[in-house]
């Protein structure tokens, strides 16, 4: 597995990787891939590349991207200022409860570092196993809905 920064021109797959990010708690139906469409969720890919945090690292198994993580300046679920990149993550099914995922994260908060933002934002579901990684990470908990977490990174 080699990991590096995603090329320009395979910035069209953080819309399978948007998608494959979605949680689907168990016994809950998978939506259709038409969802990523909706606007809350098409700002986390459209003109990526064009923002000053607009980053992205790949999970490479022999020529064939199989994770990613991604960085933006965004008002998504995880915004808590307009300094603070907020992240979106995930690894193909197969290559799940392997360790891609940890390194990416890790790779990721190394690269935002190295850009000189101070901290890192995302959300995610409560019932989602990530939560584990991303405290493990040193992710902790800055605020809270019914069904989400928002969690930061001072890096």
């Amino acid at each position: 597995m080699k990991y590096r920064e995603l090329k320009p021109n395979e910035y069209e797959l953080l819309k399978d990787f948007l998608y494959e990010a979605i949680f689907i708690p168990e016994g809950t139906e998978t939506p259709d891939r038409s969802i990523i469409e909706l606007p809350e969720l098409a700002l986390y890919y459209e003109d990526f590349g064009s923002g000053p945090a607009d980053y992205c690292m790949a999970a490479d198994d022999e020529g064939h991207v199989v994770g990613a993580i991604w960085s933006r300046i965004m008002n998504d679920y995880g915004h808590v200022d307009d300094e603070t990149p907020s992240l979106a993550m995930s690894v193909l099914k197969e290559y799940r409860n392997k360790g891609i995922g940890t390194q990416l994260l890790g790779e990721m908060l190394l690269l935002l570092k190295e850009k000189g933002y101070k901290r890192v934002s995302l959300s995610v579901q409560k019932a989602n196993y990530a939560v584990r990684m991303y405290k493990k990470a040193g992710f902790v908990i800055a605020g809270e809905n019914d069904e989400e977490l928002i969690m930061t990174n001072e890096l």
